[in-house]
């Protein structure tokens, strides 16, 4: 039986494949025994044009071919276009042989409200028609583009399974759910999140998800007076209250790089009364731990300081040193990085050859600077 999911097997095996060519550091195991490459491809920023999704495409089957086998995406990036390209990047590789389903691990993300193939000329009518009219998604629980209610996302989970077309989904993340706090008290966010927890579990007992978790961008590296705060003890009491001691909930993503340190730095969570950075209470509830934005959009890819420089030597640009920073962070499994040009995939998979850096040096980056 073809395997619809990612595999420990399967993970293993892609990683023995470069076991004289890797280092060590470079393949980590994560909760389910996957093991991941500590870089993966990002696929958010582009045009929404056939020029991207022809890049996209090359850059994904490069990737997957030389020592990265994690690839990020969500059914809102590039209005389809990306979760439709990394689905047809994996299955050309499939059908060739030179990739095994088993082997790769997709993330996509459902939570904003997905354009199909270009921006509408209303926006707005198409929000309307597309999901309020047809009760997929209650127009009190859209805010600012953003739903986490359980019919949408079951909705989202179907939409993505068809634009990927490649069995699974290995991770399925909630995008960005803190901005529903707008809105919504704690209370009644952690009541939708039980409810839609509830959903993705059947998803989990279908094979259609190996897993799932959150996408934050502010949530979980906010301190907890801040409105958009995520509690993560209360969010995974309310995944065990849901799916028992063996829920589905596996995985956070957070914005970790060297202007956006927080997640290691601030103490924002608070486990059994103890306050915690949020990579540290991750770690202590066995989550994988996915750092999005090492570049920050590109931003850190040039005119690093020369500390940084001189704290992560051998390297050849500073692209190269701030993808090392993130993925070196102690409690970071994998770094996502947006890929769509094969000479920055080169680039940035020359690190797959290269140790972590010294976990002393990466604190030093990340402490303020005066």
């Amino acid at each position: 039986m073809t395997a619809r999911l990612a595999t420990p097997e399967g993970t293993a095996r892609y990683a023995a494949r470069f076991r004289d060519r890797a280092s060590d550091g470079h393949f980590r195991v994560i909760p389910g025994d996957l093991v991941v490459s500590s870089i993966g491809l990002g696929t958010y920023l582009g045009e929404a044009d056939d020029a991207a999704d022809h890049a996209y495409e090359t850059a994904i089957a490069a990737a997957l071919q030389g020592a990265c086998n994690v690839v990020d995406t969500a059914i809102n990036y590039r209005c389809q276009h990306s979760e439709r390209d990394v689905g047809n990047a994996v299955r050309r590789l499939l059908a060739t042989g030179r990739l095994d389903r088993d082997e790769v691990v997709v993330c996509t993300k459902g939570g904003y409200v997905p354009f199909d193939g270009e921006e509408p000329e209303d926006p707005v009518e198409y929000l309307r028609s597309t999901f309020v009219v047809t009760g997929i998604a209650p127009a009190n629980r859209v805010v600012q583009w953003n739903c986490i209610h359980h019919r949408y996302i079951a909705d989202q989970v179907e939409r993505s399974l068809k634009n990927l077309r490649i069995g699974g989904i290995d991770v399925y993340f909630l995008h960005n759910p803190e901005v529903q706090l707008q809105q919504l008290s704690r209370v009644e966010f952690l009541g939708m999140l039980a409810d839609t927890f509830a959903v993705l579990e059947e998803a989990c007992a279908r094979g259609e998800l190996g897993c799932y978790g959150l996408a934050t961008w502010n949530g979980f590296r906010v301190p907890p007076s801040l409105r958009g705060h995520l509690p993560l003890q209360a969010i995974l009491e309310v995944a065990e209250r849901v799916g028992g001691a063996g829920h589905h909930l596996r995985a956070v993503q957070m914005p970790l790089n060297l202007e956006m340190p927080e997640a290691l730095t601030l103490r924002t969570q608070v486990v059994d009364g103890e306050p915690l950075p949020a990579l540290e209470a991750a770690k202590r509830f066995g989550l994988a731990t996915f750092a999005s934005a090492s570049l920050l959009q590109g931003d850190l890819a040039h005119h690093l300081p020369a500390g940084a420089r001189a704290a992560l030597p051998g390297l050849a640009t500073d692209a190269q040193r701030a993808l090392q920073w993130s993925r070196s962070v102690p409690g970071v499994d994998v770094s996502l990085v947006g890929m769509k040009d094969v000479r920055h995939v080169e680039e940035n998979l020359h690190l797959a050859h290269v140790p972590p850096a010294d976990p002393a040096a990466v604190r030093d980056l990340a402490a303020p600077r005066g």
